[in-house]
């Protein structure tokens, strides 16, 4: 059974950074992407980013883009979050999860999810 465990969530004021990692273990694909979701409170969750095994190809949202960066760590069952120029937009539970190694965007892509961490923007 794969686990996903993200970090890194906590209060950041409006303009600031913030960078959450996630780490996966046990039973996995050899290769995966990995990619970042997000929920606000009564909204649905949504696609932040993702990229693919190798590390070479990034996705994100149109909110998000310029302002985060993912990124595979190394070893790769790893990704980090990079968030900068942080909104109160951006304030929701961000859960991480593993997909296909060419990377996707819809959440049905993905088959294992992370319990989520909790990101705050201040105004």
């Amino acid at each position: 059974q794969e686990q996903l465990v993200e970090s890194g969530g906590g209060l950041v004021q409006a303009g600031g950074s913030l960078t959450l990692s996630c780490a996966a273990s046990g039973r996995t694909f050899s290769s995966y992407s990995m990619g970042w979701f997000r929920q606000a409170p009564g909204k649905e969750r949504e696609f932040v980013a993702a990229v693919t095994w190798g590390g070479d190809n990034t996705y994100y949202a149109d909110s998000v883009k310029g302002r985060f960066t993912i990124s595979r760590g190394n070893p790769k069952n790893t990704v980090y979050l990079r968030m900068n120029s942080l909104k109160p937009e951006d304030t929701a539970v961000y859960y991480c999860a593993t997909g296909p190694p060419h990377a996707a965007v819809q959440r049905s892509a993905f088959g294992s999810w992370g319990q989520g961490t909790q990101v705050t923007v201040s105004s």
